[in-house]
């Protein structure tokens, strides 16, 4: 649009007052200073109060502090309290209490009035506040339960379920018409027909006019470059009459030969968004984004940019050691950064919306994301009650809210990250074929159902269904998107080479170790499917999985990361860093003699007190030549001077063999700090010489000892639940593979409570065999084989095993085992192949 000369002297004005522009919206952090008690409390938003008995503690926070890696966690409610301080000038504005996550309901009091409700624990929400708050004081107070809900997604999952406000909090105060909570959407929409060569800039802004007068306003958008030079502008007027909203919807000219943003050169664009009142600027924003076009096929994979590109990544978990769900912005750079230094360009971000500092740092590190919403199922007895539920409702009257719940979370998620330019996928689930059988009908048409709510939400990415390897008959679900995920073994299953549709491997490998573990690839399913190299339909391939991580199945089951629970690297991972960076592996530890302790930070300086960072020390057994050696003995770490916390206090304890454990002479935490000051952190053995680390924090209120009041201790204890003595039935639904099979005779057969079809190998298979994997550690307890009447032989031996290569033969007494394989005789045909176990 042309711009006269009064609304170009307007940008000029944006431009030249950046101070003024930012003075006028007030954000920040409270993560600081709160008071927590477990349990429901009654009267908890009252503002008088008696709270004494309460933990003091700081955000991010987790209802299962400390975690590690147990199988259960607490599940119940949780009082949060906090004191904020308004001044005189912020009363009568427009207040808002914005939070980047809680799990999974909370409901938000100020002053002991409502204010507000969100449910869905991986999207953020904002809470207005402005008719509760007064000058002085203000009580904050949040009640969140991590109750399991038959109506709210998810209904199921591995993974565990803490509840807490386990993501950053901030209070805003803008003028009563202002900018709305992510209510700014930039796209580029001409990038693509020009091959790159220039696009112009469109951005929506939804603009909120909630005061009781007119507005004449302007809106200013200010495009910058990477080296913050303007690049592009536009300007737009509006009267907005009181308690109405302006969908603004402008253009920028054309930018020519913009920096392209991609995994090698990942460039982000600003734009500042700037409000103004009859003249006076009255709120502002910035965002990044990024210049990049993409597109998925059916037949030759990924394109970026117009180039082809096999995307190489990992499946990615939030929780870490001792803080579990309740990672800092930091610690979420640090994930990213571990897989882009390993080579990979991908993350699939399993199984729910990440945390924006998570998105933010792919979009700065190059990392292509597939954003997943958390409609998710896994294996279980499909009972509502508990997280092994039916991922979709077996209640008639829980369906309508459910699929309601699936589609407000997939709207939030969208809404919240579209502008980054690492998102190429919006994920509709995760095996949701894991929903009871009966329901499957409306998996299929919930699940369509969010495919074109996803386009009308975001028209310009696709939408993805991720874990679709089953069912393959008419409730297929593989179909019903623009892209197919494909976990596991369906990376191999006949009905999914070359499916018509475009495709991904979501899930391969699945390799169960601990730290060094094996130096390999650990490609699983995909060995027997050109590894590494791929298919050229195929789109890419990310491994289950990058972290060890919570779950709630037995045994070793969230040890599947080529990094463990303490994000320390495992053999597997130095493999992946050779193979596509060329990165020599360090040397494997030896046993040795141990001599010291050396600890080491990931940052020392500038560390921010705010709840955002935090610091990574590592903890390594030496010998006399500070050589590393494999020898753990018990270590502690000890806070002895300045502020800080560990997930368990002051103090924490690590021993081998143990859930907060030091293995192959190494073992690694994260600390924090709320206040400002030079802290001093000693690791020590008994009988070896200690090694100090001094870190400095700052951004926060200046700590003095001994009168600083210090955060609440947290000792650990493993949160112990009743499990049920009930045996669970595996076949239907669990990957099935084999040593061969017939076209019309498929290992799927075998476990697809149809007495008529079954597996049968190939005729030159001399050696057949077929193996069930039950996705969990299981106690099992019997092995059922049905031969079909068509078999040539009866004889078959029966072995399990953990790991998939060290295999012992079943002889019927109850054993722990993940796999359970058949081998048999040329000419043998199964009918049905169930296990039984807990």
């Amino acid at each position: 649009m042309g711009l006269n000369k009064k609304i170009s002297l307007l940008f000029f004005f944006a431009i030249i007052v950046p101070v003024s522009i930012s003075a006028q919206r007030m954000s920040s952090l409270i993560n600081g200073d709160w008071l927590y008690i477990q349990g429901d409390v009654k009267d908890g938003a009252k503002i008088n109060l008696d709270c004494s008995s309460w933990q003091r503690i700081g955000l991010p926070h987790t209802m299962s502090l400390p975690y590690f890696e147990a199988k259960q966690f607490y599940m119940g409610y949780g009082w949060y309290r906090h004191n904020l301080t308004l001044l005189k000038k912020d009363i009568n504005k427009h207040i808002t209490l914005d939070f980047d996550g809680v799990f999974q309901d909370a409901e938000v009091y100020v002053n002991d009035i409502f204010c507000g409700r969100h449910v869905g624990g991986y999207t953020g929400f904002s809470i207005d506040i402005s008719k509760a708050a007064k000058t002085g004081n203000n009580i904050i107070a949040i009640r969140v339960n991590n109750n399991w809900r038959p109506d709210v997604a998810p209904r199921a999952g591995e993974h565990t379920f803490s509840g807490g406000i386990y993501r950053d909090v901030r209070f805003v105060i803008t003028d009563n018409t202002y900018l709305d909570w992510y209510g700014i959407w930039i796209t580029t929409p001409s990038l693509e027909s020009t091959e790159g060569k220039r696009s112009n800039v469109n951005v929506k802004i939804r603009v909120v006019n909630s005061s009781n007068e007119i507005a004449d306003l302007s809106l200013a958008q200010i495009v910058l470059d990477r080296n913050n030079k303007i690049v592009a502008k536009v300007v737009c007027k509006k009267r907005l009459y009181p308690n109405q909203v302006w969908n603004s919807d402008e253009t920028t000219e054309a930018i020519n030969s913009p920096s392209l943003w991609s995994p090698d050169s990942p460039n982000l664009y600003t734009i500042k968004t700037v409000l103004y009142n009859k003249g006076r600027v009255i709120d502002s924003k910035i965002n990044k984004f990024g210049f990049r076009w993409f597109k998925f096929t059916a037949d030759k994979g990924f394109f970026l940019n117009g180039k082809h590109l096999y995307l190489r990544g990992a499946n990615v978990h939030q929780d870490q050691a001792g803080w579990g769900d309740a990672a800092t912005d930091s610690a979420a750079y640090r994930d990213v950064l571990m897989i882009k230094n390993c080579g990979m360009n991908f993350i699939r971000g399993s199984h729910y919306p990440h945390s924006p500092a998570f998105v933010q740092s792919c979009d700065k590190l190059g990392i292509l994301l597939w954003s997943e919403a958390p409609y998710w199922s896994t294996y279980g007895d499909n009972k509502d009650g508990w997280w092994t539920a039916s991922g979709y409702p077996i209640t008639a009257s829980d369906t309508a809210a459910f699929e309601r719940s699936c589609i407000q979370q997939l709207r939030e998620m969208i809404q919240r990250h579209r502008n980054s330019p690492s998102v190429i996928a919006w994920s509709m689930c995760n095996e949701p074929f894991f929903s009871e059988s009966k329901t499957l009908r409306n998996v299929k048409r919930l699940l369509a159902k969010m495919v074109r709510a996803s386009h009308v939400f975001d028209p310009n990415r696709p939408a993805g269904i991720g874990g679709c390897q089953r069912p393959t008959d008419q409730n297929r679900l593989d179909l019903i998107g623009d892209i197919a995920g494909y976990n596991g073994d369906g990376a191999t299953i006949a009905e999914f080479q070359n499916p018509g549709v475009a495709s991904i491997v979501t899930e391969y490998g699945s390799t169960m170790d601990v730290r060094p573990g094996k130096y390999s690839a650990g490609w699983g399913d995909l060995e027997r499917d050109n590894g590494w190299k791929g298919k050229p339909w195929r789109s890419g391939q990310a491994i289950w999985c990058a972290f060890d991580h919570g779950t709630q199945v037995n045994g070793d089951f969230g040890r599947m990361g080529f990094i463990d629970y303490q994000r320390l690297p495992k053999r597997r991972y130095y493999w992946y860093c050779h193979e596509y960076r060329n990165i020599v592996p360090p040397a494997e530890r030896k046993q040795g003699i141990p001599a010291a302790i050396l600890v080491t930070a990931s940052k020392t300086k500038n560390i921010k007190a705010d709840g955002t960072e935090d610091a990574q020390l590592i903890v390594s057994v030496v010998d006399k030549d500070k050589l590393p050696i494999s020898n753990s003995p018990k270590v502690t770490l000890t806070i002895k001077s300045g502020p800080g916390q560990f997930p368990t206090g002051r103090s924490i304890c690590f021993s081998p063999d143990d859930d907060i454990y030091i293995r192959d002479g190494q073992c690694a935490i994260t600390i924090r700090s709320y206040y400002s000051g030079n802290t001093v952190v000693e690791a020590s053995s008994d009988g070896l010489s200690s090694s100090k680390v001094l870190l400095s924090f700052c951004n926060g209120p200046i700590y003095k000892k001994d009168v600083t009041p210090l955060y609440t201790e947290h000792p650990y204890h493993r949160f112990i639940k009743q499990d049920s003595d009930e045996l669970k039935m595996f076949g239907k639904n669990s990957p099935i593979f084999a040593s061969s099979m017939e076209n019309e005779h498929t290992s799927s057969m075998a476990t697809d409570n149809d007495i008529k079809s079954y597996w049968a190998p190939l005729p030159n298979d001399k050696k057949p065999w077929i193996m069930l994997d039950t996705e969990r550690c299981i106690k099992v307890e019997n092995v059922n084989i049905k031969l079909a009447s068509e078999s040539e032989v009866k004889y078959y031996k029966v072995e399990t095993s953990l790991d998939g290569e060290e295999w012992k033969v079943f002889d019927g007494k109850p054993l722990t085992a993940r796999f359970i394989k058949i081998s048999c005789e040329n000419g043998i045909k199964i009918s049905e192949f169930t296990v039984l176990g807990q």
